[in-house]
């Protein structure tokens, strides 16, 4: 009997109905987001080589920057080109497989980006409240012991929710109204039962988004009293200025996923949720270099640098 609903489940479909609701949108949607796409993996690889060949980002809170514009690089890849694909093609079907391969990695990134953030935020912390043993606290060594962290717990996190979907069952073709493959749609297709799935999932992530933002506000409470306790006027700024970029990034990122995921009157509507998965896979991609390039006048300067090699190289 499992042997026939596994190959039920193989020989399964899905259709991912993207915005074919709204046909005369497609090929302009299909130019926006190539644009965004092309703005996101040209921005996060030129953020991971500006700090590579920079001597003064060569910095505990630049080297965990070049890991958050990979993860970034690396989810707007995995996303993104289904996405493309789907708005120009009229067959929209994916295989199980591919779609739980996409989750998959999906996942990874997703929960290393949770992890990353609150990693950044633990640095600015130190950095801030405790200048005089940053080098101390923040040293290589500890650099990379927390960055694995955040790659292993990701990697984790996606082998669990993975696992999780695989012993499910899937009796028959069915239509998924998005363009990615998330796990409720999974929940939603499959003709067996639920209830562990539904477990692991909210075990996940529950322990991810919870362990997050506890550390990230926890560490934002300490960081906003030591500010309002310097005298000079020229530090309180300074040390705000450091930590702007990263309260945008970590905005952008929970305000996203506490919009989708936590407010009823946005689950219910099709059409906010697909914007809102557009505006995970795709935007926030596509800004968070942006973000942490605008303020910083070392990245600017390296930026016109390598233009200016390159104009003259030609």
């Amino acid at each position: 009997m499992m042997s026939t609903e596994k190959n039920q489940s193989t020989a399964v479909m899905f259709i991912l109905l993207g915005f074919s609701d709204y046909p005369e949108l497609e090929v302009p949607l299909f130019l926006l987001f190539i644009t965004m796409y092309a703005v996101a993996v040209l921005g996060n690889v030129g953020m991971i080589v500006i700090i590579r060949i920079n001597p003064k980002l060569h910095t505990p809170m630049y080297f965990f920057l070049k890991h958050l514009s990979f993860v970034d690089f690396c989810y707007s890849t995995i996303a993104t080109p289904k996405l493309l694909e789907n708005l120009v093609v009229e067959d929209k079907s994916v295989s199980i497989k591919a779609c739980m391969t996409q989750f998959s990695f999906g996942t990874t990134c997703v929960i290393t980006e949770m992890v990353m953030l609150a990693v950044m935020a633990y640095d600015r912390f130190v950095a801030i409240c405790y200048p005089l043993i940053y080098t101390v606290f923040i040293s290589p060594t500890r650099c990379v012991l927390l960055v694995t962290v955040a790659y292993a717990w990701g990697i984790i996190s996606s082998i669990l929710l993975t696992y999780s979907l695989v012993i499910l069952s899937f009796c028959e073709t069915k239509f998924i109204d998005n363009f990615v493959c998330e796990y409720a749609l999974f929940l939603s297709a499959s003709c067996s039962d639920t209830h562990f799935s539904e477990i692991m999932l909210s075990i996940v992530i529950n322990i991810s988004e919870f362990c997050t933002l506890i550390i990230i506000l926890t560490t934002y409470i300490f960081i906003f009293v030591t500010i309002l306790k310097m005298h000079s006027a020229s530090g309180r700024y300074k040390a705000f200025s450091t930590c702007a970029s990263h309260m945008t990034a970590v905005t952008l990122f929970y305000g996203t996923i506490f919009l989708l995921y936590c407010i009823p009157s946005f689950q219910s509507s099709k059409l906010v949720m697909k914007v809102g998965s557009v505006f995970y896979t795709v935007v926030i991609p596509m800004l968070n270099p942006l973000i942490y390039s605008l303020r910083n006048n070392d990245v600017k300067e390296t930026f016109w640098k390598l233009v200016h090699l390159n104009i003259i190289s030609q």
